[in-house]
């Protein structure tokens, strides 16, 4: 690759961590690799350790900010070994890009692609880095063979980085975000129905974007399979297999089918009925009976809190100084839906403003400087119409270009016609600043049908 000289070049590959004077660079890769996981980004950028094997890649500005949130990369690592065997990529190094990039993470070898919203300036959103980690192991070591087989790669990841981040931070922290995973996958389920196509692991995609795949059924049905079958056999037999699963088909492609396979003749083969809820799980609609219900005692501090509030505890007095991101994630989603007025029979509704600004007086959402939380926060103050907050909503959706949460939050404005006026204005001048790839999602939503 040749660069302008004041540019470092970085590729899936053997990496430099210094600009070369002549702009020339070279790479080597010497597994093989899916082609979607081929990869080169070049920019003003600088490299800091953040152990033996690992580094982080980031512009001059944020690199030491991205150096800190990262520090438990290593760790991570280590974890990640222990569970399910050797890492088999020699380093593996991460790269902060710039707002626009439309995902959380890509998984590249060698080099995972991070979104900049993941620096919350309290280590608290480094699960991306434990998800994008754990595709070394399932999906860039052991592949969908096919999009309609997506489920192997997110669904075996999103359960391997929620043991990552067990074994790092405690088995509170990995059920607060398994709690979150399954109320995401209710709310989705209930959404487009419980018999719906969408609702299958395996996935129906002939002629339509991979894109398309429903993330809360490939990665968090997905995630509730594994754990089913965790649960099933018990976790030692079930890591044993795990780990003999990825040495075997390490660096090769993997069917649903050819899964299922090696599932009844190396697990199940003993429990005929395990088995065919195995294929419920996977061939069938919904959400299988059995399913994992996941509760966090973090979870019950916030509960108490949130039943104080609604007997008129004002915001100031609540007990909140420990919180996380993920219990004020389960705050904002279970305010008391009414406010504290409303008879009996009032129709379920988001929270007045009101509420919401007596709120914001006290912790500051509007103003907070983690995107997870403002993305709660905004979809909130969009239903309630809490006007206060429009500024600081316009400011978030010009300056990240994360689907995740720039989706969503048009999505809420567009919901009413003056909401929709407004999506639209913001969007005129946000547009040219995303990725091609949320242009596209969001012209869909936003621009007029022709």
């Amino acid at each position: 690759i040749h660069a302008p000289k004041e540019l470092l070049a970085l590729m899936s590959a053997t990496n430099p961590t210094v600009r070369r004077a002549d702009g020339v660079y070279r790479f080597e890769m010497t597994h093989p690799i899916p082609s979607y996981l081929l990869a080169l980004a070049v920019g003003d950028l600088e490299f800091r350790a953040l152990g033996e094997r690992s580094g982080v890649y980031a512009e001059p500005a944020m690199v030491q900010k991205a150096a800190w949130e990262l520090a438990d990369t290593e760790k991570m690592i280590v974890a990640a070994e222990t569970l399910y065997g050797p890492y088999r990529w020699e380093r593996y190094d991460l790269l902060v890009l710039p707002p626009s990039f439309p995902y959380g993470g890509m998984e590249n070898p060698r080099l995972t692609f991070a979104t900049p919203t993941i620096l919350a300036g309290d280590r608290s959103l480094v699960s991306l880095v434990a998800h994008e980690l754990a595709h070394s192991w399932s999906g860039t070591l052991v592949t969908n063979a096919t999009w309609n087989d997506f489920w192997l790669n997110e669904g075996f990841t999103n359960y391997f980085e929620s043991r990552i981040m067990e074994a790092v931070y405690g088995r509170d922290y990995a059920e607060m975000q398994a709690q979150l995973s399954k109320r995401d996958l209710e709310e989705f389920v209930q959404e487009v129905g419980a018999t719906n196509r969408e609702t299958w692991l395996v996935g129906d995609l002939a002629g339509r974007d991979p894109d398309d795949a429903p993330g809360a059924i490939v990665y968090d049905k997905g995630y509730f399979f594994l754990r089913h079958l965790e649960e099933t056999v018990g976790r030692e037999r079930w890591d044993r297999f795990l780990g003999d699963y990825f040495s075997a088909h390490a660096f090769q492609s993997m069917t649903t089918a050819g899964f299922v396979q090696e599932l009844k003749q190396k697990l199940l083969a003993a429990d005929p009925a395990a088995a065919a809820r195995a294929q419920e799980w996977i061939y069938g609609p919904g959400l299988p009976a059995g399913i994992a219900d996941p509760k966090s005692p973090a979870f019950e501090k916030v509960d108490l809190e949130l039943a104080r509030l609604a007997k008129g505890t004002a915001p100031k007095d609540l007990v909140t100084a420990d919180w996380v991101t993920q219990q004020w994630q389960h705050f904002l989603r279970n305010l008391p839906r009414t406010p504290d007025s409303a008879p009996d029979n009032a129709p379920d509704k988001a929270p007045d403003s009101a509420r919401l600004a007596a709120l914001d007086v006290d912790f500051h959402f509007t103003d907070s400087g983690n995107a997870e939380i403002l993305s709660d926060w905004f979809r909130l103050s969009i239903a309630a119409e809490y006007r206060a907050a429009y500024p600081a909503i316009e400011r978030f959706l010009l300056s990240v270009g994360r689907r995740k949460f720039i989706g969503p939050l048009y999505a809420a404005l567009a919901r009413t016609p003056d909401g929709l006026v407004l999506a639209r204005a913001i969007y005129a001048k946000a547009r040219p600043g995303y990725h091609p790839v949320a242009q596209e999602s969001l012209d869909e939503l936003l621009l007029p049908k022709s």
